[in-house]
């Protein structure tokens, strides 16, 4: 058994059920998992490892519930810049049919790298197409060797363009080996248990690059096998006209009619859902990836962000791919998420009652950055500080400049301030981030690598 004492932070935001906020509080940890939380005074005063955050303000790790770890190898391209969504596809997806499963390796570890310096201890990605011989192998092999939990989504894509899909047939793949690959994962490596490192989601890529079969077909295998589902979902009006066209429905009703509904499923952006479609949402358990910065950068529009909660939906944060917000700081994204909803309220005028413009509060922001994606995940060993759940924690140092002048109220600081990098980041008990240093990896290193497979890709591009 080992042991770990956290004590004397500054302020430790717990987001348990009482959104409990204790100064000078700490947590006893053993063998990965907390065993005790509260002020200091009331911990055990030794153990085999001493963490003392006086000056930290001390959180549960964020979680970040949607993201394409390998688009960091396609950030900022030129053609790419100024595209909305379809049309920054179609520019991208012939790069991207050029990655090999050692590009893979390498995106995997640098948004590990950048995630996990600003707060992140479990990701959710989504790998969707696996081309020369690439794998979802390659990013789990890259994951545990940085020490961060992850959700490894089997993404796909069958519809390619000759047969109405937006993709290029050079990067669809036969619904027969999706299926086979997805199963193979699932028994290779998903892990239920509390404290799982990793765990397997099936996850189709999107309505307009997958059919309907395989949809079904996917949600079965799940099912038999008690893992999650992920896809995206209306996250353009292009996407509606689509569905519209294609199917007859709007993109939620296709979900509904093709069994992707319930407390399993979780969408990422869902930007354009109307009333009655959150209604659903919440009716039947559906979860919402909001990702600000990408819904931003790609024109593609403002999540209702208000209305779900109101509803009862779960809601969790996502940096989205690498090529679509050209950062994986989650942190920033939980300011962003803050931000935006405000710009929203004021564009609105007015809160669902009629009444004043509902604001989100920097709270309410980091509830959605740690135990509201904890819940979208389907996990509940992860997302609060309490006994029993995994010894997932973040510290951010509050004496530095960012902070100056700012410290009557430090939780809401380290939002409405200029979003830093994390001093501490622990998952299970474990360093991976010590004094604003990343523990698992040689970065200078690694960043030259992966420079060097990013200029490969883009060899001969405009």
């Amino acid at each position: 058994m080992t042991t770990l004492l956290v004590k004397n932070a500054r302020l430790m935001a717990t987001m348990d059920s009482g959104r409990r906020e204790i100064a000078g509080g700490g947590l006893f940890i053993e063998d990965g998992f907390i065993q005790q939380v509260g002020p200091s005074s009331e911990l055990p005063q030794s153990a085999d490892e001493v963490l003392d955050l006086s000056d930290y303000v001390l959180l549960p790790g964020l979680v970040n519930t949607h993201h394409h770890f390998y688009q960091t190898l396609t950030r900022a391209v030129p053609a790419a810049q100024d595209a909305n969504l379809f049309n920054w596809l179609k520019t991208l997806y012939p790069i991207w049919a050029r990655m090999t499963p050692e590009d893979i390796y390498i995106s995997t570890k640098t948004a590990l790298a950048e995630l996990a310096l600003s707060g992140c201890t479990t990701a959710s990605d989504h790998l969707y197409l696996f081309p020369n011989g690439s794998k979802l192998d390659d990013e789990i092999a890259a994951a545990q060797e940085m020490g961060v939990r992850i959700q490894a989504s089997r993404g796909s894509m069958s519809l390619g363009e000759s047969k109405g899909g937006l993709p290029p047939d050079s990067v669809v793949d036969s619904e027969e080996s999706i299926l086979k690959d997805s199963q193979r994962l699932i028994e290779r490596y998903h892990d239920a248990k509390p404290g799982a490192m990793v765990q397997i989601v099936l996850a189709p890529c999107s309505p307009f690059s997958v059919t309907g079969e395989l949809m079904k077909q996917s949600a079965v295998l799940a099912r038999q096998y008690g893992v999650h589902l992920h896809t995206h979902l209306a996250e353009t009006q292009d996407e509606e006209a689509f569905c519209r066209e294609q199917f007859g429905y709007r993109p939620a009703g296709y979900m509904e009619s093709l069994d992707w509904v319930g407390h399993d499923v979780w969408f990422a952006h869902s930007v354009w859902a109307n009333q009655d479609e959150i209604e659903m949402f919440a009716h039947t358990g559906c979860g919402v990836a909001h990702c600000p910065s990408s819904n931003m950068r790609l024109a593609s529009g403002i999540a209702p962000i208000w209305e779900y909660m109101a509803a009862g939906v779960n809601i969790g944060l996502g940096v989205d791919g690498s090529a679509s917000n050209d950062s994986s700081h989650l942190l920033a994204e939980a300011r962003q998420a803050m931000l935006l909803a405000r710009v929203r309220a004021g564009v609105e005028g007015a809160s669902l009652s009629g009444s004043a413009a509902p604001i989100l509060t920097a709270r309410q922001a980091l509830e959605i950055a740690t135990i509201g994606g904890a819940a979208v995940l389907g996990r509940t060993d992860i997302g609060s500080l309490e006994p029993g759940k995994c010894a997932d924690f973040i510290a951010i140092n509050l004496n530095r400049l960012d902070y100056a002048g700012a410290l009557h109220d430090p939780l809401a600081a380290i939002l409405f301030c200029n979003p830093v990098g994390v001093d501490y980041n622990v998952v299970g008990g474990k360093f991976i981030v010590k004094e604003g240093q990343l523990q698992t990896l040689d970065l200078p290193t690694h960043v030259q690598k992966h420079n060097q497979a990013a200029a490969r890709l883009m060899e001969g591009q405009a």
